[in-house]
């Protein structure tokens, strides 16, 4: 069992914060053991079916995964802020000192030996445990682009969800209805809170550092750090997984127009493409300011994206904007879009 003791003023300093290198490299248990969740098997089919035509190291990817579904502490380290990138969180990793590297990657994989694949970290200099710092960040990036960052604007939508949920919580019965429904194998009891069920056995006083709550759709149990050395944090199951990968119902051409108007629908469905408005004027015969209306609504209720190029101002279609095009929208009658 790992116990942290909180006092006062540590919950007040009680916070949230997204993690996608957490995600990242929580979902690398998931690969390793398809028996965790079989909620993300769709997920796992879909990634190794991308790793069996990627020029990756699985075998070192991997090996960071510990017999008993341990990992390193140091690829995941304590977000500095609400939603870092993984960019960001992967730049500290880059920066974890060799003899931190190797005891977190023994840690890990205690009581057996470390596998072949990282045997550069029992190196008992550092130029070898560096380099294979730098190596597995950019392994990790890799992955990174090819399994998480196309499924993480999903992610992230679910992760704000539970956060709020747990805000709430929070606020209308204090810590204890916090931690209430948040796994079974936690419990808060006299400004402790208790993590059962947990390879290690120690206890930490926050004294002072606070706790800092990350929800996780990949975890399948509370994970803190293993190491006692770590400030109090606290990676949890996030409320909603079983959403997570149903697919979206399909849109409806005709509700869709219902829902924001004909001329409005036909823009969503052009901007699948960025374009600037003049070019969106030209097709729809129609003057600049008449799109502009309609780009201003529809930008502000995030179904188009915009970005500066140059002197125009490109509008595409965002992810929300996606899903509610139907991809066999046909192009209506030209009086329908007048404007």
């Amino acid at each position: 069992m790992i116990s942290y003791e909180l006092g006062v003023e540590d919950l007040a300093d009680t916070r949230f914060a997204l993690s996608p290198l957490h995600e990242t490299v929580c979902g690398l248990r998931v690969l390793r053991d398809p028996g965790l969740s079989a909620l993300h098997l769709p997920w796992r089919r879909s990634v190794l079916e991308s790793l069996g035509g990627a020029a990756l190291d699985t075998g070192l990817l991997m090996s960071l995964v510990g017999d008993r579904l341990t990992l390193p502490d140091f690829l995941t380290p304590r977000p500095t802020t609400f939603a870092p990138s993984f960019d960001e969180e992967l730049a500290v990793v880059r920066r974890t000192p060799p003899a931190l590297v190797r005891r977190d990657l023994t840690a890990a994989h205690t009581p057996g030996p470390l596998p072949d694949a990282l045997r550069d970290a029992a190196a008992p200099d550092d130029a070898p445990v560096a380099a294979l710092r730098d190596a597995l960040c950019a392994l990790l990036r890799q992955y990174w682009h090819l399994a998480v960052e196309p499924v993480w604007n999903g992610l992230r939508l679910l992760l704000e969800a539970d956060m709020t949920y747990r805000a709430r919580q929070l606020a209308v019965g204090g810590a204890r209805l916090l931690f209430a429904d948040m796994h079974p194998n936690l419990r808060w009891d006299n400004g402790v809170l208790y993590i059962d069920k947990m390879i290690g056995r120690h206890h930490v006083a926050a004294r002072g550092r606070g706790l800092l709550l990350v929800p996780s759709a990949f975890a399948h149990k509370p994970a803190p750090p293993v190491s006692a050395e770590e400030p109090p944090l606290l990676v949890y199951p996030s409320r909603g997984v079983a959403t997570l990968w149903t697919p979206a119902p399909a849109a409806d051409a005709p509700a869709l127009v219902s829902l924001i108007g004909a001329p409005r629908a036909r823009l969503l469905h052009l901007l699948g493409e960025p374009l600037p408005t003049i070019e969106i004027a030209r097709r729809f015969r129609v003057t600049p300011s008449a799109v502009s209306q309609h780009l201003r609504v529809l930008h502000a209720t995030g179904l188009v994206t915009r970005a500066r190029d140059g002197r125009q101002v490109l509008y595409r279609r965002s992810p929300l904007g996606d899903r509610l095009t139907p991809t066999d929208l046909r192009r209506p009658p030209p009086e329908q879009y007048r404007v």
